[in-house]
């Protein structure tokens, strides 16, 4: 009866998201109508620490336990940084003194959005963001110098999501919270690897250049300007944003803030850079309050539709099912780790990333970890796996905010596109499984 339970669940699960239905409601809906049917049989036993709860206490029970995480703060604060920076044109300023001067190195503009991409990364961490800007601002120019559209579409598109591994990463705040990992931790981990495919991205670009030139031409620079002067204006432009990366992330690396504090810092820093740079008026302040609160929002009710989810699976045996399933595979513990990462990476073309860190995860991490494996790394392993799914189709969301930041390429030219940056992505997380220091330095 168990078995069938948790098959049905995970078969409800399925088709009510494929209806459209908003993912947090779903996950939440389904929970509690399972843990009323199987309250209603007999056949639902919340584990101890739920067993003085019914249904309806149990939600709100998790509910309160999502919006008390202190682990958790850290993603209002984060996404408050990257709003502001937005506002505030400094990625803008940036991009546009970049590719004045690299501009004269073959595949030099490209080179420069992975750059800035990686500026941006450190700074804000919010995918859409980071997408739709770059895309805005460095397609024209990009066609404008000659560029191929392939090339200009994949580096924009796998840039943009370098932000989710990068950190400060939203993603590796929820996975510490789930995985009961210090962030600290995980944010150290990603960060060589996070690198590394910043480089693979300018080795790619450099390489075409190279080998194609009139895919991307290199230009010289502007008439009337000197190197000295271009080079001072990007130095100028690049202090405010580094400064803050440094203050954010160099205080968690060196163990003088943890991320929640370090979170703080960073909103503050970059509420001080919008004013500095005079474009912060009291409008646009609360126009970026108003999108945190409702990209906080979202995740925290997605946080907790999971929540009540994973209490209802537990409740009907289904992490015993998976565990036992799991050691059933007659595979060494690194042909486990293997499979369950070619798992997530096809979930990863049609669930997003939060589903699988909040449902799949908590389920295999016990079983990797009994299998000797490093939590943290593992953890990592998977975060670079989950990146994979932002540019895979159906469900790649950074490919649909390319395709409506530049309306005039089809949806299947963006896909063609992006094929070399899912490869190299898949190169570094192999590369990060065959080396394991790349994350546990």
């Amino acid at each position: 009866m168990d078995i069938l339970f948790v098959f049905l669940l995970f078969a409800s699960f399925m088709v009510v998201m494929f209806s459209g239905f908003p993912i947090a409601f779903v996950l939440g809906g389904v929970a509690v109508l399972f843990a009323a049917l199987g309250t209603f049989l007999d056949a639902f036993n919340v584990d101890a620490d739920m067993a003085s709860l019914r249904m309806i206490g149990f939600v709100a029970n998790r509910i309160f336990d999502t919006l008390s995480s202190y682990s958790l703060i850290p993603i209002s604060m984060f996404v408050f940084m990257g709003m502001m920076l937005d506002k505030s044109g400094v990625a803008e300023r940036l991009l546009t003194r970049m590719h004045q001067v690299l501009r004269v190195v073959p595949g030099g503009m490209a080179v420069s959005v992975v750059l800035i991409g990686v500026v941006l990364a450190a700074s804000t961490g919010i995918i859409g963001a980071s997408v739709v800007l770059l895309a805005t601002i460095a397609m024209p120019a990009m066609r404008g110098a000659g560029y191929d559209d392939r090339l200009g579409l994949g580096v924009v598109g796998a840039t943009g999501c370098l932000g989710i591994l990068i950190p400060p990463s939203i993603m590796l705040i929820v996975m510490g919270d789930q995985l009961q990992i210090p962030v600290g931790d995980l944010f150290r981990g990603a960060m060589v690897p996070g690198l590394l495919l910043a480089l693979a991205y300018v080795a790619y670009a450099v390489f075409i250049a190279l080998r194609f030139p009139d895919r991307a031409p290199a230009k010289p620079i502007e008439a009337g300007r000197e190197v000295r002067e271009v080079v001072l204006d990007l130095i100028g432009s690049l202090v405010a944003p580094l400064l803050l990366v440094i203050a954010v992330l160099g205080s968690i690396v060196f163990g003088i803030a943890t991320p929640t504090e370090a979170s703080g810092v960073g909103a503050a820093g970059a509420t001080l850079i919008a004013l500095m740079s005079k474009r912060l008026t009291w409008s646009g302040f609360r126009e970026v309050c108003e999108s945190t609160g409702t990209t906080t929002a979202f995740l925290f009710a997605l946080i907790f539709g999971a929540s009540c989810f994973s209490v209802v699976l537990r409740g009907y045996g289904g992490d015993e099912l998976i565990e036992n399933a799991l050691h059933a595979i007659p595979l060494p513990p690194t042909g486990t780790l293997i499979l369950i990462l070619f798992i997530v990476f096809l979930l990863g073309f049609f669930l997003d990333w939060m589903e699988i860190i909040l449902i799949v995860a908590p389920l295999v991490l016990p079983v990797l970890t009994a299998l000797g494996h490093d939590p943290a790394w593992v953890a990592i392993l998977m975060a670079i796996c989950l990146q994979t799914s932002f540019l895979t189709p159906p469900v790649g969301m950074a490919l649909f905010y390319l395709k409506n930041a530049v309306p005039d390429v089809e949806i299947t030219q963006i896909y063609r596109a992006v094929l070399p940056f899912v490869a190299m992505q898949i190169g570094i997380l192999v590369l990060t499984l065959l080396v394991p220091k790349i994350a546990l330095w």
